[in-house]
Formats: C-alpha cells, structure tokens, sequence
C-alpha cells in the first residue's frame, strides 16, 4: 500500500515537472519608470511546446490598482522548436507610487491530456511619479507672448479687394435693375381644366392638315391619343396603356361615361383599323373622327362646367 502511494506521489511530481519544463511564463513592462498617466505596455510571454495550447490570461482581479487601456490580440511566433506567445494590456496609473502587479496565472492544454494545467508569471514591479516641478521658481508662461507687427501692404491689398468686391455688387444691381425695367408684366396664366386642354389640342390638330397632306395614320394616331389622354385626366382610365376593348369595358362601368359608349367604340374602332389594318379610309370619315372626338369632349363635361360655359356663351 506504502508503495503504491509512493509511485502515485512520483508520477505526480514527474507530470509536474515535465509539464513545467514543457510551459514557462515571464512577465514585464517596457520600462521601470513611468509618469503619471502615460501609456504603460505590460505583457506576458509563454514559452511552450508545439502540442500545447494557452489560454487568455484571465488579468482583470488581479489589476485592480491599474486601469486598463487596451488589450492587444496575442502574438505568436516560433524559435528553436518552440512557440511564444505573447499577451499584450496596454494599462496606466494616474497617482504617483511604487506598483506592483502580483503573479498572474496562465492556463493551458496539453495534446492527449484532458485535465487543465496552469503556470505562474512573475510578478512586475515600476515607479510612476508626477511631472517633476522646481518650486524655487515663479509660474510663468511656457513663452513670453509674441507682438505680430502690422503688414500695412497686406491689408492695402484687403481694402482694395473688398472695394473692388462692392464695386461689382453695384455694377450688377444696376444691370439687373435696368433690365427689369423695361420687362413687361406676364400675364398669369390660369390653368386650364382637362376638357379644355382636349378641345384645344384637338383644335391645333386639325389645324395641322395631316390627313389631307396624306398623313393619315399620324392623324389617327394623334387624334386617339388626346381623347385616350382625356379619359385618363376625366376618369382617371389608364387609356394609354389600355387596348380598346379593355377601354370601353371600363367606360361600361362609370355611369357618367355612358352618353359616350357608342360614340367613342365607333371612333376607337375607326382608329384601330387605320393603325394596325393599314385601312384607308374616305375623307368624310376623317372629317367625321375630328366631329366624334369634340362630341367625346364636350358630352362628358361636368355638369357645373358645362352650365358656366352656357352662360358665358349666352353673355
């Protein structure tokens, strides 16, 4: 039994060992004296076997008397066979003093052993102190105050480019003024309601003569588009996009645009035949699309609008 506990008690020394040779931990600053507030760099270097994997230095408890700035991601490189690892927490102090960060514990694995195994950094010792201050003298500036004499050719040179800047203004301001002079009032311009945009657009297309110079289907084409245009403007009816059966299907269904249903089938039809039939028609049924397109119109004025225009006729 004794020598059984024996044996364990040398296998655990012998891992213990051979785990601290396999593992080793240093820990430093890069300086031993610092000033109040400066940046200090404190890093823990592992040196270890390639089948060894380290852990973070879990640091946060153990620097309470330091303040962390920044940790750095660890860096690796191999020398001699070896891998080292490097831990880099960027800290300061803001009090003068002797500090000491006590020993830090660094975990680690090792390739085919399942329990954690830890090695100890030294512990880092350095000064920091305040800015040194000779009380013998008096406080003064950091440099006398410096007196700028005055460059008389630099500011001539302002007065000039500001004189010349008003100058311009008012040469400007009296152009612009004379040519609004004579400028003539523009009537304003009263915007006119959908129905009169049609009849007049209609107006200026029979004005165009199209069909009688042999243009005819630009003048179907033309014709059809304004009264397709209209009945997006009265109805909101997408008609520009819409074929003609898909047209009047929609007209079917407002009842203000009944009075229109044989009419507009009648002109829609006329125009499709043109357009993709290459149909030829006689120059009383060109006439007769001109008639259909301003009854189209004025049939399907408002009620309101039609009577004041009754009653502007009238006067």
């Amino acid at each position: 039994m004794v020598k059984k506990f024996l044996v364990l008690i040398f296998i655990l020394l012998f891992s213990s060992v051979s785990f601290s040779q396999q593992v080793t931990a240093r820990a430093y600053t890069d300086s031993a004296r610092y000033k109040v507030g400066d940046y200090i760099n404190y890093t823990i270097e592992v040196n270890s076997d390639k089948n060894v994997s380290v852990k973070n230095p879990v640091i946060k408890d153990s620097l309470k008397n330091v303040e962390i700035i920044n940790i750095l991601n660890p860096a690796t490189e191999e020398k001699d066979g070896k891998v080292i690892t490097k831990f880099v927490y960027v800290v300061s102090f803001y009090d003068s003093a002797e500090v000491t960060i006590p020993p830090i514990n660094v975990n680690f694995t090792i390739t085919g052993d399942k329990n954690p195994h830890n090695v100890t950094a030294n512990s880092v010792k350095f000064t920091v102190s305040t800015v040194d201050v000779d009380t013998a003298k008096g406080i003064k500036d950091i440099k006398e105050p410096e007196t700028i004499p005055l460059n008389w050719t630099l500011i001539l040179i302002i007065v000039l480019i500001v004189l010349l800047l008003m100058l311009a203004a008012y040469y400007i301001w009296r152009h612009y003024k004379k040519k609004n002079a004579n400028k003539v009032v523009e009537e304003v311009k009263v915007a006119l309601k959908h129905y009169e945009i049609a009849l007049n657009s209609l107006k200026e297309l029979e004005e165009k003569k199209l069909w009688q110079e042999g243009r005819i289907k630009e003048y179907h084409s033309e014709i059809t588009e304004i009264i397709r245009h209209y009945f997006n403007q009265r109805y909101n009816l997408p008609a520009l996009e819409l074929t003609t059966t898909e047209v009047l299907s929609q007209l079917r269904n407002l009842g203000s645009a009944r009075p229109i249903l044989e009419i507009t089938e009648s002109f829609l039809n006329n125009a499709d035949m043109v357009k993709f039939a290459k149909f030829q028609p006689f120059y009383s049924i060109n006439e007769e699309m001109m008639k259909q397109a301003v009854e189209i119109v004025k049939r399907t004025i408002p009620i309101e609008d039609a009577k004041n225009r009754s009653e502007v006729k009238s006067v």
